[in-house]
């Protein structure tokens, strides 16, 4: 181990080459199978998990997921430090002495990345207003377990694809090479700097990016089919207005049978049923939102102690743990 080495972090999807995405999938299968293989923050080591909104999956899947890992998580919520009154980066160089990662779920990416420039220790996005990076990565777990490698499907998202959810899908699925195509009404379209992205990033990995307003020319022919709620947190004013404007983009059954016969549904959740999705779809045989919901205590898991390793903090072949302790 050298922990002089520079920290990885883990701050937007394309942080992960293709290869390097493919790695912690690959891991989280791993433990997946093998929950305690892994042990990185042994001591026990502590993660602080900062949260400036609520959370109840990002939450019980960090927690659970570094106290797997041998670590003790340090649960930060709203108006229990002093960020917002220091600066982040003071608040980075203090944590950086104390704890071995830090997970931020808040809402300017302008933030984790003043968080990342000043920490000597790997900085994760457990959320912001732009990305969602750590829910695709459980999103492709789940997918390859249900369809194999990811590379070459076809993945529509329909709803609010201005969101952070649209954003980081067109990165992830671009940087896993599949064919990503999302489809919003006129106004609430990707940021173009994060549509661009996605096509060089697509460019190198085999996939395609493709933005419409036509919900059936997203859906024709894909094989993994999501959605997410159409009122985001902050939005909650603007639930009337944005229930006429996206109902179009309602993931029904009639929706699903423009997909490939079997095509997997996926959303990240809380669900709104007989809202963004039909009770019909989100409960029905072409769900896994369960094993997805699942999946991000996998998923990060696996990020974690990838980032330790490629942070010189943890050797990957050390001897493994012969399960939990006792």
């Amino acid at each position: 181990m050298n922990p002089s080495m520079t920290p990885r972090h883990f701050l937007v999807d394309t942080d992960l080459t293709q290869q390097e995405q493919s790695e912690v999938l690959e891991l989280a299968l791993a433990l997946k199978a093998d929950r305690w293989a892994h042990r990185p923050y042994a001591g026990p080591q502590t993660v602080a998990v900062i949260f400036d909104k609520t959370s109840t999956r990002t939450r019980a899947s960090f927690s659970a997921g570094i106290a797997d890992l041998g670590g003790n998580p340090l649960m930060i919520n709203p108006g229990e430090s002093q960020l917002g009154k220091e600066s982040v980066a003071d608040t980075a160089r203090v944590f950086s002495r104390m704890v071995s990662t830090i997970v931020w779920r808040t809402y300017a990416q302008s933030g984790l990345e003043k968080m990342a420039a000043a920490s000597d220790v790997p900085v994760v996005n457990g959320l912001s207003d732009a990305y969602h990076p750590c829910q695709i990565l459980a999103d492709l777990l789940t997918v390859r377990e249900h369809r194999g490698d990811p590379a070459g499907l076809t993945f529509a998202y329909l709803g609010d694809a201005a969101n952070n959810m649209a954003h980081s899908y067109l990165l992830g699925g671009a940087t896993a090479g599949m064919h990503v195509r999302v489809a919003g009404p006129q106004g609430y379209l990707p940021d173009p700097g994060v549509v661009r992205a996605a096509e060089e990033r697509a460019a190198r990995t085999g996939g395609s990016v493709r933005v419409t307003t036509d919900p059936a020319e997203a859906l024709t022919g894909a094989d993994v089919v999501c959605t997410d709620t159409w009122v985001s947190m902050g939005q909650e004013a603007e639930t009337e207005a944005r229930a006429r404007i996206f109902r179009p983009y309602c993931v029904d059954a009639a929706a699903m049978a423009r997909a490939e016969p079997g095509a997997l549904f996926l959303h990240c959740l809380p669900a709104f049923r007989g809202s963004e999705v039909a009770a019909e779809v989100i409960d029905g045989p072409q769900s896994v939102v369960w094993d997805e919901a699942e999946n991000r205590l996998h998923a990060q898991k696996a990020l974690l102690v990838w980032l330790m390793a490629r942070s010189g903090r943890y050797d990957l072949d050390a001897a493994r743990s012969p399960g939990p302790p006792a």
